[in-house]
């Protein structure tokens, strides 16, 4: 059996990478798909084949799924770009008679309104349309989301955002990418959808006293009107369409549309998902 991880040189392909090795998949049956192939050199000197490949590139796609069993479509970074990024890799995975795509979705793509997601529904409209066998890893926010931004926000001494008081599920890129290395490994997935997120939903105010606490001052959650946030990310530097983006996202999580119930995530790791508190004090101590 072959295992194709494209996306292999970003962090979350990075990490299911290493949750395939550790569960014992012999590294020759791996192949690491990406563009910045360098990334994963040490991977390659492991045993990992690797190799070069770009989702606007169909000649490259091809060639990296030769001989695939299974692969992970790990959906694309560029926002508007992304369907047809996609539609590339699956097609290439029909031509090469995989006998399974998961995809990295996004959490209740069925449902939700938010902006973010609409090419994550074109996508899976798409597998539905193709005939491949696959199954679906409808992903929730990562932690890394909020902790990422740590030090702008101890400098700030406050998160902003348009979530109000709704909740958000998020959990870490490892646990994803355990959840992922789960669903490869295992027999039967055809056809599954699995909804992921944190074991322990919390709204906006709850992320800024958890920071609160783990940095020894008072962070505090400024809840603004969407288009006022936009205009504020504009401002940093964010792109304006995706700072409108980010904004319908925060309107989203006020919703409800990123708060997963499932408990699919901590089945499928077969652990407890990593909780927003010890995510907030390791980069607390890391800043």
């Amino acid at each position: 059996m072959t295992i194709v991880i494209t996306g292999a040189t970003g962090q979350l392909g990075r990490h299911v990478l290493e949750a395939l090795l550790e569960r014992k998949v012999p590294a020759q049956d791996i192949v690491a798909a990406g563009r910045s192939i360098e990334k994963i050199a040490d991977l390659a000197d492991r045993g990992v084949r690797v190799r070069s490949m770009d989702y606007g590139n169909a000649a490259s796609v091809a060639a990296a799924l030769q001989g695939a069993s299974k692969v992970l479509l790990i959906s694309g970074s560029e926002v508007g770009q992304r369907v047809e990024q996609h539609r590339t890799v699956i097609e290439a995975a029909k031509a090469a008679g995989v006998e399974l795509v998961a995809y990295t979705s996004i959490a209740n793509a069925d449902t939700t309104g938010m902006k973010l997601a609409a090419e994550h529904q074109a996508t899976e409209a798409i597998l539905q349309e193709s005939g491949v066998p696959f199954v679906l890893l409808r992903n929730g926010w990562y932690l890394e989301n909020y902790t990422d931004q740590l030090p702008g926000t101890l400098a700030q001494g406050a998160i902003a955002g348009s979530a109000g008081e709704g909740r958000v599920s998020a959990a870490s890129r490892v646990d994803y990418a355990h959840a992922a290395a789960a669903v490869l490994v295992a027999d039967g997935q055809a056809g599954r959808i699995y909804e992921l997120g944190g074991d322990e939903p919390f709204t906006m105010a709850e992320l800024a006293a958890e920071i609160s606490a783990a940095a020894g001052r008072n962070i505090s959650y400024q809840d603004l009107p969407a288009r006022e946030y936009a205009g504020m990310l504009a401002g940093f530097g964010v792109p304006e369409a995706f700072a409108d983006i980010l904004a319908d996202s925060d309107l989203g999580i006020a919703r409800g549309d990123l708060l997963v119930g499932s408990g699919d995530l901590r089945k499928l790791i077969g652990r407890p998902a990593t909780s927003l508190a010890d995510a907030v004090r390791s980069a607390a101590a890391a800043a």
